[in-house]
């Protein structure tokens, strides 16, 4: 079980990228129909391409989109099947039996993804449904992430001898930890806006915006989830203004977010740190975890910097959706292994 998890960990990262892929080279709507396309299950070819055009006149088949736009698609229905058979294994087996509940709440998920799929082509590319498909691949990856880490320690408690006290505390996560978490959940929720809305190249001078950028702020239809009526929304469809407080408000959101992460990373480090003076064998997963989060901080604040002075080139815009999901799990698991610390020491009867 715990193998299948970490196959479905590697292809939820590449089913982001490749969704990140899609969306950057305009593929979206690559297919006008879900989940083949153009009536077929592979992008149509020699004298399927009539037959295929006939059907859709409005949409001229541009086979490279098509393609990236099934591509994904095959991978995201894999990662489904694999999911789901990870829930039908957890009901089988009886050691699995406390993972039951977080399988089917994945199966929730990905089921869910799969509708915001249809959604993204038949409502052509409307930004709440971008962005929640976004979200909604991100919150996939971390419950697989707690999932392979919940069944690696329940392994470990099963095979310790070490008694367990009955009047242990349950250990609560820190305020900052939480408030660390749900800033970085946002920021990158003003990213998937920013994206959807085609608003990544308006601001091309730093550190804020060209202009007099104060004046032309409109905080309103900029953040109106309610899109106007638009045949598509490829491209984007809000005005200059718009788009530029969001871009503005994703940069802005970029200090705030590398400020409140770099201060739970150096409270935590600062208290595994008082755990080794203190000659406790302090878990080296966590340092290490603390070591990467820092480090995949300061690679995504410069892949955006660069996003801005290069215009968007791809394969930046692309890592920068990787190392995004990438930050936001590592955050979970020094959040993760602080708790099993805390939890480690109140066993011993020892105090941080």
């Amino acid at each position: 079980m715990q193998n299948l998890v970490r196959v479905s960990i590697l292809l939820t990262l590449v089913v982001v990228i490749l969704g990140a892929y899609t969306r950057l080279t305009d593929a979206g709507l690559g297919c006008p129909d879900w989940p083949g396309c153009y009536g077929h299950m592979l992008v149509p070819t020699g004298d399927k391409v009539t037959q295929a055009q006939s059907l859709y006149p409005d949409a001229p088949i541009e086979h490279e989109k098509a393609w990236n736009e099934m591509i994904h698609r095959y991978f995201a229905g894999t990662l489904g099947l694999l999911i789901l058979a990870m829930t039908l294994i957890s009901f089988c087996q009886n050691k699995l039996k406390n993972v039951r509940l977080h399988c089917s709440a994945l199966l929730g998920v990905v089921t869910f993804q799969a509708l915001l799929g249809m959604w993204t082509v038949t409502l052509s590319l409307m930004p709440i449904v971008v962005m929640a498909h976004l979200i909604g691949g991100f919150t996939t990856f971390i419950l697989l992430v707690w999932l392979e880490r919940r069944i690696n320690f329940s392994q470990k408690v099963e095979a310790s001898v070490a008694p367990i006290k009955p009047d242990v505390k349950l250990v609560k996560t820190p305020k900052l930890a939480i408030i660390a978490l749900a800033v970085l959940m946002l920021q990158i929720m003003l990213g998937g806006w920013t994206s959807s809305n085609y608003a990544a190249l308006v601001c091309n001078e730093l550190p804020i915006c060209q202009g007099d950028w104060v004046k032309d702020l409109a905080f309103m239809p900029a953040f109106n989830l309610a899109s106007p009526d638009a045949e598509t929304y490829q491209y984007g469809v809000l005005d200059f203004a718009s788009r530029m407080t969001i871009h503005v408000t994703h940069r802005v959101g970029a200090i705030v977010t590398m400020l409140v992460v770099l201060a739970w990373l150096f409270v935590c480090f600062r208290n595994a740190m008082q755990l080794k003076q203190q000659k406790q064998n302090t878990n080296p997963k966590l340092i290490y975890v603390l070591g990467l989060c820092f480090a995949l901080l300061l690679l995504q604040v410069s892949l955006g910097v660069l996003n801005i002075v290069l215009s968007l080139p791809l394969i930046v815009a692309v890592a920068h959706n990787a190392i995004a999901l990438l930050l936001l799990a590592s955050l979970f698991l020094s959040i993760l292994y602080y708790r099993y610390e805390i939890q480690r020491v109140n066993l011993q009867g020892e105090s941080l």
